[in-house]
């Protein structure tokens, strides 16, 4: 199954995606994954469980970030984002994943940046930090 869905998409290895144009790197893996291992600056979230509401610009849960766009699904390995991809391109949505997934990006070392919970856990730290200062 993996095999096949991957003969009908694009793969990108991660220095590839990284310098392409007109792609839209969309990361599939959990909450918890993103904020334990980090993200890709510039990717856009949209957990699995509701990628092809999202993707499908005929459905009314529709993003409209993914209109048009060249989708590069990124998961964890690369293996759910192969299958996901496949489903889009039945979509009709131009769609690839990332070959080997989050962990060649980071392994390739690319860029990762905090996944959002950390992210907003360290900007309230900030904020209560610049307020003692005024206080």
């Amino acid at each position: 199954m993996l095999a096949e869905a991957r003969s009908r998409i694009s793969r990108y290895l991660p220095a590839e995606a990284a310098i392409a144009d007109g792609i839209l790197l969309v990361d599939l893996r959990s909450t918890d994954e993103r904020r334990e291992h980090g993200v890709i600056p510039g990717s856009v979230h949209v957990p699995r469980s509701v990628l092809e509401w999202r993707a499908d610009p005929a459905s009314s849960s529709h993003n409209s970030e993914l209109a048009g766009r060249k989708l590069v699904l990124v998961c964890a390995q690369g293996y759910s984002s192969s299958l996901a991809a496949a489903t889009l391109v039945e979509l009709g949505v131009d769609a690839g994943d990332l070959d080997g997934g989050f962990e060649a990006w980071a392994a390739a070392g690319l860029p990762v940046g905090v996944g959002s919970t950390e992210l907003t856990k360290r900007r309230r730290r900030l904020r209560r930090r610049r307020s003692s200062k005024h206080e």
